[in-house]
């Protein structure tokens, strides 16, 4: 394949754009991470080697199944890590690189215009949401593979080398695994050729694209799959007719082509339309767009192009325009990100005319420079300001609200911002708020009830969260947090039915899991959390907490080594693991504790070696010590048996000891028949509570287990959604 060299001029244009898209956007170099970036930048369980082929491998190990782009999100957070400045720098760079293969594309089909049209693109402030937004780096790395395979395929279309072919059919395989919405190319690729050509023949051009028509598909399937089944984008927020559906295409293309003319009122959530199939008004959308595709066909003998660039907007946007459930649709049916590619048509078809009515006028080749640059200056302004409101969360939902003061999702996550600051009492009316404009909102339900939590009002937070589960009683989070609030009630079987309700929505939920675990220990049932900490470790072998719950069951079974070695492996995933450092130390500290406690005891009874109080206490140590360092069963049995000697055989607490340290010297039969007897002498002398101590060791023995006492408590990670 011949490799395409670049001019001066072409490389003076690639760092034109470049510097220009850096200026532009200069407001948003230093932004923070903003809704929806925690689920994109790569999560800690992730961020290891076996993490990048989880990436590839595991349908739901990432928010939505984009190989490629989760790829690179990796390699980005082994550069920088969770500093905003390299995620935001490398979204500019990638979406320059884009508007440069635009400048390359247009040259290559020699229309009018063709930089001018790629800088508009660059400098557009409708593609701020793309640009300034972690999340759309979906956007700028699947739009430089869509376009790098445009340009490939439209070589191929001029040499017919199969090395060309093979090469666009990789590039857009690349575009579809960072997002399927560039399966679009192939339908995209039609229009342009029937414009150069003004028909399209089976063999040269459709039979060609077959393939690519097929991956594309495969790829709308899949991601329409997974927004039904996984992003749960069912319920009556998605329970519309196909009349309503094509009322909503139809709003939706005039409102994407209104930004494009007019970029001003720019938000990141619009109002959501009320759609009515009986209200005439509404179908005016429609019937506008389908009289100006009908106008546009009766043109075409005279001009292709406005068709040509209409099929491509309307096209390239078609999976966005409401036919298809998505995930944010449940806040709005239009969103500026989705028009990214799309805004290519008409850009292009408005460059050309711009250009084309400059040379008829007769312009001066300065008059037209300063037309040309007082149009991206304008632009380049406007994209400077709208990436202000980018800059940080609480920027970005009080902006929105100021442009749409009806989006609750704003008032939420407004609320969640300063959550996260630890301000709860300010967030309460932000999400009452929201709830006030759309009272079944299941998560803001969900985050009031966790503010009112943290503000001591638990059975108004339980109700919060029981009105989530009326609203929707699949709500994986609604559960949790539910179980969480009975925990504080201490109403153990009720908070494990919530865990077990979570469980069955979704098996894998880690959080469900490991609180579980820790309702099961609060319970008793101690192998039955380990169980559950074991699978959950078994999901996601790189969780911390999970390590530190599992440390925790074994340390309160007197499994010290093995505790340890669940909190160091905690450790080694997070060294900064609090929870992790604070149980190990507080292991070592008790064993050296014991260790020093029980040498004193020793040394002291050297010197009082008929003394039965330190003969007994010393027995027991030796016979039960949860350090499994410190127990020595047959010089336990020694000791105790002198002291019962000593006492003049009237202790049945000595008898106590003595069978406790049988059982650890793994004497059991001995261990019975000694508390048995222990037991019966603290009946015939009326010591009621020794009596009912004792006689609850006695199961022990008889089921061949030693007696340990009850180790330190360690702290135990909850979890939360």
């Amino acid at each position: 394949m011949n490799v395409p060299v670049f001019r001066r001029r072409e490389w003076l244009v690639a760092v034109g754009l470049l510097v220009a898209v850096l200026l532009a956007y200069q407001p948003a170099w230093q932004g923070g991470f903003l809704w929806d970036d925690d689920a994109h930048v790569t999560r800690p369980e992730l961020q290891s080697g076996h993490g990048l082929g989880r990436i590839w491998v595991e349908v739901k190990a990432t928010q939505q199944y984009y190989p490629l782009l989760h790829s690179a999100f990796w390699f980005e957070h082994q550069l920088w890590g969770d500093t905003p400045l390299g995620y935001h720098l490398l979204n500019i760079l990638l979406h320059g690189t884009s508007a440069f293969l635009v400048a390359l594309i247009l040259r290559r089909l020699a229309i009018p215009g063709a930089y001018l049209a790629a800088a508009i693109f660059a400098l557009h402030p409708v593609h701020v949401e793309s640009v300034a937004w972690i999340t759309e780096q979906k956007n700028t790395l699947s739009a430089v593979f869509y376009l790098g395979a445009m340009l490939v395929y439209l070589h191929f279309d001029q040499t017919r080398e199969k090395s060309h072919y093979f090469a666009a059919l990789v590039l857009f395989m690349l575009a579809l695994l960072s997002k399927t919405v560039t399966g679009t190319l192939p339908g995209a690729l039609l229009v342009i050729l029937w414009w150069q050509r003004g028909r399209l023949s089976w063999t040269k051009d459709v039979l060609p694209l077959v393939p690519f028509f097929l991956l594309g598909a495969g790829g709308g399937m899949i991601t329409a799959w997974w927004e039904v089944s996984l992003n749960r984008c069912v319920g009556p927020d998605y329970d519309l007719t196909p009349a309503e559906r094509f009322l909503i295409a139809g709003r939706a293309v005039w409102l994407y082509l209104g930004k494009l003319f007019w970029p001003v009122k720019l938000t990141f959530i619009y109002p959501r339309w009320q759609i009515d199939s009986a209200q005439v008004w509404q179908y005016g959308f429609l019937l506008g767009a389908a009289g100006l595709t009908v106008a546009l066909w009766a043109i075409r003998r005279r001009t292709r192009a406005p068709l040509a660039a209409w099929l491509f907007f309307a096209g390239t946007l078609f999976p966005v325009l409401g036919f298809f459930n998505l995930y944010a649709s449940r806040y709005s049916f239009v969103a500026n990100h989705y028009q990214y590619l799309a805004s290519l048509g008409i850009i292009t078809l408005v460059s050309a005319g711009i250009v084309r009515l400059l040379d008829r006028w007769r312009l001066s080749r300065p008059a037209v420079c300063f037309v040309c640059l007082t149009l991206l200056a304008a632009l380049a302004t406007l994209t400077w300001r709208q990436s202000r409101a980018y800059a940080d969360v609480e920027t970005l939902y009080q902006t929105t609200i100021e442009e749409n003061p009806e989006c609750w999702m704003a008032y939420n996550n407004l609320a969640n911002a300063w959550v996260g600051r630890a301000e709860w009492q300010e967030a309460i009316p932000q999400y009452r708020k929201a709830l006030t404009l759309k009272p079944d909102y299941v998560d803001a339900h969900v985050n009031l009830g966790m503010a009112l939590e943290h503000q001591g009002e638990l059975d108004e937070a339980i109700a919060h969260y029981r009105q989530a589960l009326t609203v929707d009683p699949e709500f994986l989070n609604a559960h949790i947090n539910l179980g969480a609030a009975l925990e504080r009630h201490e109403r153990w079987d009720e908070a494990a039915a919530q865990y077990r309700q979570a469980l069955r929505i979704n098996a894998d939920c880690i959080a469900a899991r490991l609180n579980l675990g820790q309702v099961l220990r609060r319970q008793g049932r101690l192998d039955e959390a380990v169980a559950q900490y074991q699978e959950a470790l078994v999901l996601r072998p790189g969780y911390a907490d999970a390590h530190v719950n599992l440390g925790g069951i074994l340390a309160w079974q007197g499994k010290f080594e093995e505790a340890m070695a669940q909190f160091r492996q905690a450790l080694e995933i997070n060294p900064s693991h609090a929870m992790a450092r604070r149980n190990l130390d507080a292991i070592l500290a008790d064993e050296q504790h014991a260790r020093q406690t029980l040498a004193a005891q020793q040394d002291l009874l050297d010197r009082q070696p008929e003394s039965v109080p330190l003969l007994n206490d010393t027995a027991w140590v030796l016979a039960t010590s949860p350090h499994a360092s410190l127990r020595n069963g047959a010089e336990a049995a020694e000791l105790a048996e002198r002291a019962w000697k000593l006492s003049g055989g009237r202790e049945p607490a000595i008898l106590g000891t003595l069978a406790a340290a049988h059982a650890e010297a793994g004497r059991f039969p001995q261990a019975v028949e000694t508390a048995q007897k222990a037991i019966a002498l603290a009946r015939r002398q009326k010591k009621q509570a020794l009596e009912k101590s004792l006689s609850a060791k006695l199961p022990l023995y008889q089921a061949g287990k030693a007696y340990r006492q009850p180790p330190f408590s360690p702290t135990e990670k909850a979890t939360r959604p």
